[in-house]
């Protein structure tokens, strides 16, 4: 396949060779735990590509050599949910006694992990502003060792300057890990901008279906190796029917995601033009603080972003939202995004240590499925509707 070959002519062709199984256009599901060898020595030195299941199958390494070429990684691991996403590199280049630091804005369930497996373990936790920059090295300490972004943040959608930080981050010996499952490497291709670890929640745009949990972490020549070990130590692995599924999903993807981009965008301008609306947090308008860093170093914007209620009253915040929330048809109440539905959720953000929830109203976060906008428009306005009469 040509170097320069589209988006979508790449992800119709990456990782599988038809030919390389009579011909078959998909790649096989093999099941596998035993894998046998032809005599002792074999044995012995490993000397055969396939040795035990965990250690991969011809399914999950398609899905692996995909997201390679997509990533222009060195080297991927599949594991089984995008938090073990975050949690198998954190604890492959985390010892005791190490600093991390963490984006303010970070997953919820990131946060958790590190505060409380990660401080277990006697690693010092500390988190940042997510628009600090190359401003990071002011934090750096002899001991610090990792440095965790995400792009847009979790809910509030800050941007961060991933190739400022990168920078400062390396001049400290430190590996910079960032979770770029918001723009899938379509959008943006974290190794390309200084980071060393791409990390995915394979289960959102990859999948595309709301139907398979599964998580990719993709490295730089430099952490490959020590993040493969990480891996085989802790027999961490995705499953070949999973990895199956997200293969398929990996073919339609550029399709869908060009569906979601422009759909949210054009509710996001649909919300920000409301005067029920005090703010709407999309990294694509230009309105949005991060905006600029959005339009210098991605490609192309998710279907997730998120949106302030206004509310004189701080004492109604969650009764407006729910109010609003409880209405809607369309939009479904779930966690996760990605699908092919529309979701909705309240923001909680107590976790937050720096940046603060706001204090105009309740922020209400959408993700736009692949529905018509003009209904999903509808939906909204008996939404804020039902939140008015509050």
């Amino acid at each position: 396949m040509s170097a320069d070959a589209g988006v979508n002519t790449r992800l119709a062709h990456v990782g599988h060779d038809p030919f390389s199984y009579h011909g078959f256009v998909n790649p096989p599901v093999v099941h596998a735990s035993t894998v046998l060898f032809p005599d002792c020595r074999t044995m012995e030195t490993r000397a055969q590509k396939y040795t035990y299941g965990t250690r991969g199958t011809p399914t999950t390494d398609a899905l692996c050599e995909a997201l390679d070429e997509l990533e222009g990684s060195a080297g991927t691991i599949v594991v089984p949910s995008g938090l073990a996403a975050i949690s198998v590199p954190f604890l492959a280049f985390l010892s005791a006694g190490d600093h991390a630091l963490i984006v303010d804005s970070v997953y919820a369930p990131c946060r958790l992990f590190c505060n409380t497996m990660l401080r277990r373990l006697g690693v010092e936790i500390e988190y940042c502003d997510p628009e600090i920059g190359g401003g990071i090295e002011s934090l750096m300490r002899p001991n610090t060792r990792l440095v965790h972004t995400e792009a847009p943040g979790s809910n509030t959608m800050e941007m961060q300057d991933i190739r400022a930080i990168s920078e400062a981050a390396h001049r400290h010996g430190c590996v910079v890990t960032m979770d770029n499952t918001w723009a899938t490497p379509l959008y943006f291709r974290p190794l390309d901008f200084g980071a060393d670890i791409s990390i995915h929640a394979t289960t959102k745009y990859p999948s595309g279906h709301s139907d398979i949990i599964m998580g990719s972490v993709s490295a730089n020549a430099k952490y490959w190796p020590q993040l493969h070990d990480a891996a085989i130590t802790m027999g961490i692995c995705g499953s070949p029917d999973d990895s199956y599924q997200i293969l398929r999903g990996l073919r339609t993807m550029g399709v869908r995601l060009e569906h979601h981009q422009k759909s949210a965008l054009e509710i996001a301008r649909w919300l920000e033009s409301r005067d029920d609306v005090a703010r709407v947090l999309h990294p694509a308008l230009p309105s949005f603080p991060g905006h600029e860093i959005w339009k210098r170093d991605f490609k192309g914007a998710s279907g997730v972003f998120s949106f302030v209620l206004k509310v004189d009253d701080a004492g109604r915040f969650s009764k407006k939202a729910h109010a609003l929330l409880d209405t809607l048809a369309l939009f479904g109440l779930g966690y996760s995004w990605g699908g092919y539905e529309s979701l909705a959720v309240p923001v909680n953000l107590s976790d937050r240590t720096i940046r603060k929830a706001p204090l105009d109203g309740p922020v209400i976060r959408l993700q736009i499925g692949l529905e018509d906008v003009a209904d999903l428009k509808k939906d909204l306005e008996a939404g804020f509707a039902a939140a008015a009469a509050i």
